[in-house]
């Protein structure tokens, strides 16, 4: 699949085009899961996702590539990022991109389990994301949860920092019952 005809068929904005091409060296579908191709329903959803590996120049990869590609191309897609043999799985769900760590490309299993490719497509994104979704919750509502945490966590950071730095006592005392305050509703 080369960008080219990406480039062509979907013609992005220059700028997107530009960060594509100083990223990824190129693009190939190299798997398809459907009802044709294994032994798993159709979904209400998804009638299939494809898995799309994706040679990266660099180590990183910018979320905003994955989210044009998935909105360039309007089907589920597994991202297989791929640099100097090391593999990391990505995927596009609910706006939000989850990525796994890095390992190398011999290491990775994915197992597919589920009735049907909706239930399927749910689990591939909780192996990637090693999401553990409380009870009660479904994936949208733990990946959302997860988020709202990671903020949280990024503030009391910053809050915590900032005490460290501040020289009036008065002040730096209000911080850290800020940092306690936030501590404790998580």
């Amino acid at each position: 699949m080369p960008k080219k005809a990406v480039f062509e068929k979907f013609k992005p904005s220059p700028a997107d085009r530009q960060r594509l091409d100083s990223e990824i060296r190129r693009l190939a579908i190299i798997h398809e899961i459907s009802a044709a191709t294994s032994n798993i329903a159709a979904g209400d959803n998804i009638a299939a996702f494809y898995v799309l590996l994706v040679d990266l120049k660099t180590a990183e990869c910018d979320k905003k590539n994955l989210i044009l590609l998935s909105r360039l191309i309007d089907q589920k897609m597994l991202f297989a990022l791929e640099h100097e043999g090391n593999v990391r799985l990505a995927a596009c769900h609910s706006g939000n991109v989850i990525q796994s760590d890095w390992k190398p490309a011999d290491e990775w299993e994915i197992k597919l389990s589920g009735l049907n490719l909706d239930v399927v497509w749910e689990h591939v994104i909780i192996q990637i994301g090693d999401v553990e979704l409380g009870e009660g919750r479904s994936l949208d509502e733990q990946l959302a949860a997860d988020e709202e945490r990671e903020k949280l966590l990024r503030q009391i950071e910053r809050l915590e920092k900032q005490a460290r730095k501040e020289k009036q006592p008065r002040r730096k005392w209000e911080l850290v019952e800020e940092v306690k305050r936030l501590r404790g509703s998580y």
